[in-house]
């Protein structure tokens, strides 16, 4: 018995060393307005932030933490740093998603401009910028992932979202009713390109996270199609 306590007493020292070890610090300050309506759109291409499943609680991510947009998506636990600031809540985290560019911080500072209710969730109103700690995490998001398909003739340009997991896009492929499966490329945040000409065929995607989990979307968008159009799916990703 004595020796199944020491055990777990070991690997909870272990798992908390390394829970302390994932924190990062960082600085965060906000925008939008209250309603968070100003956060809406964004260097990812999400549009209307609620329609692409990720609401209010969102950030725009300095230079160094956006990546050229791969990092589009993906969720992060923010604490405001109390050793540092008077001006934080105790005891109060927030989860946000990456969804804009802030230039707010030249690179390699890491900076969160989060949604104003997001921030004030975790600091007072009045500091207007706080010391943070942060760490990713997994996301959790409601029903399955969404692309939204734009572009003319020879040029598809697919945006990617509502994914769960780790929240983004590692890699894409996408397949028309008569071709076999193209890789796409990174276009800018999370809008990714095709060169092919797939009017009037059915449309299949196939996603990596940037965690490694590869789906198949099969036959997402049918063959009368268009561009502008955004299709829901009922899969979503687990890392």
């Amino acid at each position: 018995m004595a020796k199944k306590s020491l055990a777990l007493l070991t690997a909870l020292a272990t798992c908390l060393t390394l829970a302390a070890a994932q924190w990062s610090p960082a600085t965060a300050t906000f925008y939008g307005g209250a309603d968070g309506s100003d956060t809406m759109g964004g260097a990812c291409g999400y549009g209307n932030l609620y329609d692409a499943g990720y609401g209010i609680n969102n950030a725009a991510l300095s230079p160094a933490l956006f990546n050229d947009g791969a990092s589009c998506g993906q969720c992060y636990l923010i604490m405001c740093d109390t050793s540092k600031s008077t001006w934080c809540k105790p005891g109060k985290s927030i989860t946000v998603s990456a969804t804009n560019l802030g230039g707010w911080c030249n690179p390699p500072r890491q900076h969160f401009d989060m949604s104003q209710p997001s921030w004030e969730t975790i600091a007072i109103y009045r500091a207007g910028i706080v010391p943070v700690v942060y760490q990713r995490v997994k996301c959790w998001r409601s029903g399955g992932v969404r692309f939204t398909v734009a572009g003319f003739n020879y040029f598809l340009l697919v945006n990617i979202k509502n994914l769960a997991g780790s929240g983004s896009v590692g890699a894409a492929w996408i397949k028309g009713t008569n071709t076999g499966w193209m890789q796409m490329s990174r276009n800018w945040g999370a809008n990714w390109q095709s060169l092919a000409g797939l009017a009037g065929q059915v449309l299949s995607f196939a996603v990596t996270t940037t965690g490694g989990q590869y789906i198949e979307f099969l036959n997402v968008a049918p063959a009368w199609w268009k561009f502008g159009q955004t299709f829901n799916t009922y899969q979503n990703f687990d890392y």
